[in-house]
């Protein structure tokens, strides 16, 4: 929460910041490319060094970092400062990645989809107070400044906190060896017992982030390497085709509304501020969903899915701004409930074993989807102010029929999910 709440804050206001230091629209972009690049080439290798050096030590340095970054963003008086003060946050900014990946060495796979709801949700609260805040710095002389120096304030003091938990270097065996005495992970007992573990439940300890850098980089792609050559192509292909649909829906939204019901950008602001409200409540309400589904993540991502491609089906063909407005408010609770389910199947069928190296590659596959989707969408909106979302629409059925082609290998990863259980 207050990794987004500080993130947010800032990230409104660049645009404008560079802009006064005199960078033109080309610089912006280009900068602002440069980052989305950093970010999709080192998700992966900083999830997969969290696998090897442990959680506690990779968050840490991400978190610091990160409030590097935003430290030198804050003392940013020329644009090649801005372009500088971007590096350690495009470079080490996955401080949400590596704490899922954290949640998922805690926590049973029964609960994971629940607490990665919770974790979601939290993030979203941040990312709905984060921009007002910022807002209203802004009106200050010196906002901007004022505005980076706290949010660098905010990973300082995730830092500590970080460092003050109480880790404990107990590895996987341990974990699984309560699970399998039927111990609820929920427990009291049963969080004091796991207390943290390591971090992470691996079978090297955190001295291995003291270890040669060389070490660690052989480490590194050994386990980029296993990922690349196993059998997990198609979750990759669904969430990219997912998440590049969903891009392809907030691509145009503004602008499409303005000229198929000539309502005021507003108006569209405050429609997508209401989506984000009710995807907090969605990530809250993921407990009872997956208890209603017995814990099937598979069913519930086809029938999300499912549910996704009707909705934007149905803003494209909305005759009404009521039609719109019905649409967002399901397709909140859909969008919320498939980005979790995906990363809770990654998960269940790569192994809790390189959670890190996981989520990382999911991270670079969702970044590739951000690069292409605005070359999808400018391509479309040529023809009509319907186009990304038609083509979304598309996007999303080539992902069903890989589910469903693929569903055998899903259920079966479930089943043995739910005999675990």
């Amino acid at each position: 929460f207050q990794d987004l709440f500080g993130v947010s804050m800032v990230v409104p206001l660049m645009n404008l910041h560079i802009k006064s230091l005199g960078a033109s629209h080309t610089v912006a972009g280009i900068i602002g490319s440069l980052y989305g690049v950093m970010q999709l080439f080192s998700s992966t290798f900083v999830g997969c060094w969290s696998d090897i050096v442990g959680r506690r030590y990779s968050l840490l340095a991400c978190i610091l970092l990160s409030a590097l970054g935003y430290f030198l963003l804050g003392n940013s008086t020329t644009v090649f400062l801005f372009a500088i003060s971007r590096v350690p946050v495009g470079i080490f900014k996955h401080t949400l990645s590596i704490s899922k990946a954290l949640l998922s060495d805690l926590v049973s796979e029964r609960d994971r989809p629940l607490v990665m709801g919770r974790f979601n949700a939290a993030s979203s609260v941040g990312f709905i107070l984060g921009p007002v805040v910022g807002g209203y710095l802004a009106e200050f002389e010196g906002g901007f400044y004022q505005t980076s120096f706290i949010c660098a304030s905010i990973f300082f003091l995730n830092g500590g906190l970080v460092w003050m938990l109480p880790w404990s270097e107990e590895n996987t065996s341990n974990r699984d060896h309560y699970q399998d005495k039927g111990t609820n992970s929920f427990s009291a007992k049963s969080n004091h017992d796991l207390h943290l573990k390591s971090a992470a439940s691996r079978p090297v300890t955190n001295s291995s982030f003291f270890q040669s850098p060389w070490i660690q980089v052989a480490a590194v792609l050994k386990k980029i390497k296993g990922i690349a050559c196993s059998n997990l192509w198609d979750v990759f292909l669904v969430r990219f085709l997912m998440s590049v649909a969903i891009l392809l829906y907030y691509s145009n939204f503004t602008l499409a509304l303005e000229e198929r019901f000539g309502v005021k950008p507003l108006f569209a602001g405050y429609l997508i501020s209401y989506s984000s409200a009710l995807g907090v409540l969605a990530g809250c309400l993921l407990g009872p969903i997956t208890r209603l589904y017995q814990h099937n993540t598979y069913r519930l991502l086809l029938h999300s899915s499912t549910f996704t491609c009707v909705l934007i089906l149905l803003y494209t063909s909305a005759l009404s701004i009521w039609m719109v407005i019905l649409s967002s408010t399901f397709l909140a609770f859909s969008t919320t409930i498939g980005r979790t389910c995906i990363i809770d199947l990654e998960l269940t069928v790569g192994g809790n074993e390189a959670s890190g190296t996981l989520l990382g590659v999911g991270q670079s596959v969702t970044s590739v989807g951000r690069i292409i989707a605005p070359l999808l969408s400018g391509i479309a909106q040529e023809f009509s102010p319907c186009g990304p979302p038609s083509l979304a629409v598309g996007l999303a059925l080539v992902a069903i029929v890989i589910m469903n082609t693929n569903k055998q290998k899903y259920r079966s990863h479930g089943s043995v999910k739910l005999k675990d259980q």
